[in-house]
């Protein structure tokens, strides 16, 4: 203590005197012990709340690139058919001079490669004589209208659009009249 602080004390009466208690300098040690114990059991349940969600986000990333892996897979398989069907097609008419059966194969073949790639939730829109909708359509080029009712309508379609479910995948690519 400073020397002006024991003045003030030795001056003061036994009644205006601070009374130091053992007691309270215990219990303001227990306090202080028992709010140590709080704050590492508090520090110890975060840091194994953080531990677990660590785990549990690198968990789902595993997770989620497994089920990418999965569903390509699945979707090969479906198209591995047609690819044989190819093969053989290719194979049978190396030596045919008629075309008309050629025709009927690719025809056939092209027909399971679509139902399969509909049943895997693809399909595909339609463009020509519809308004430009720059959500589903990109235009690649513009042409003088023919009259009024075509003008903002697509003309032609270079390449069609699709969809996986509602989420387009493919926009069509579209000659727009102006």
């Amino acid at each position: 203590m400073s020397d002006e602080n024991l003045n003030n004390e030795q001056n003061l009466s036994e009644e205006e005197k601070p009374v130091t208690d053992k007691n309270n300098e215990n219990k303001s040690v227990t306090e202080e012990e028992k709010l140590k114990k709080q704050l590492e059991e508090l520090n110890d349940k975060y840091l194994r709340l953080y531990s677990e969600f660590d785990n549990f986000r690198k968990r789902t990333i595993k997770e989620k690139s497994e089920l990418i892996k999965t569903a390509a897979e699945d979707v090969f398989k479906s198209v591995l058919p047609v690819i044989d069907d190819f093969d053989r097609a290719i194979k049978a008419n190396e030596g045919v001079e008629d075309a008309n059966p050629i025709k009927e194969g690719i025809l056939l073949i092209y027909n399971k490669l679509k139902n399969i790639t509909q049943s895997k939730g693809l399909s595909s829109y339609d463009s020509i004589g519809e308004e430009f909708n720059a959500d589903i359509m990109e235009a690649i080029t513009h042409i003088p209208a023919t009259d009024d009712s075509q003008k903002g309508k697509v003309v032609d379609e270079i390449e069609k659009g699709y969809k996986l479910g509602e989420k387009v995948i493919r926009y069509a690519k579209v000659v727009v009249a102006n």
